[in-house]
């Protein structure tokens, strides 16, 4: 587990493992944690390792990004 906390943007950042994210007795014991920047008014971020291949899904995200941000063809009305 890594944390990682930014007092500038208030936010903080909880990295998980595969094995931590599916261990419950880790993730209880973030609860504390959760209380501790939310009363300092801090927000909290929990990020998981995934489970698909990296790369392919990097692809895959960058490739739908591009095609959605491609401005459709102008039809031309007479």
């Amino acid at each position: 587990m890594e944390v990682i906390k930014n007092d500038a943007k208030k936010q903080v950042e909880v990295w998980l493992t595969r094995a931590e994210a599916s261990c419950g007795t880790i993730r209880h014991g973030l609860k504390p944690l959760f209380s501790k920047y939310k009363a300092q008014g801090y927000r909290i971020a929990v990020f998981e390792s995934g489970k698909r291949d990296l790369y392919a899904s990097t692809r895959d995200l960058l490739l739908t990004n591009r095609v959605q941000k491609t401005p459709a063809p102008k039809q031309h009305t007479r």
